[in-house]
């Protein structure tokens, strides 16, 4: 079982780092899953991610607070709204933009109702 909890971290790690750069993969959701994940299957990667410059604060402030930072928040909205506007750019059609924009707003949702730390 420890291998399915290693691979899943290492696939929803490498998610995340891909939606730092694309605006439709959440990176922090999946940056916190992976730490999950690894907490599962490697203390040596988990670790790793805990000591992380980047990772290591969103890890442990979710711990601790079970929220995010203003600038976090802030940074994902952006993220969303980029994410929201492609489909519009690329002409896609109205239905799936309106399941699209159901979707971020329940992320949205879900992000600034989190405690802020």
């Amino acid at each position: 079982m420890k291998l399915v909890w290693l691979l899943l971290g290492l696939a929803s790690l490498a998610l995340g780092i891909i939606g730092a750069f694309l605006p439709l993969l959440p990176t922090v959701p999946l940056v916190l899953l992976s730490a999950f994940f690894f907490s599962k299957s490697s203390d040596r990667l988990h670790d790793w991610m805990l000591d992380h410059a980047v990772f290591g604060p969103w890890i442990r402030e979710w711990r601790e607070n079970g929220g995010m930072s203003k600038r976090v928040k802030i940074y994902a909205t952006a993220s969303i709204l980029v994410a929201f506007a492609i489909p519009f750019i690329i002409g896609l059609k109205a239905y799936i933009i309106a399941i699209q924009g159901v979707v971020l707003s329940g992320v949205l949702l879900y992000i600034w109702t989190r405690p802020t730390s």
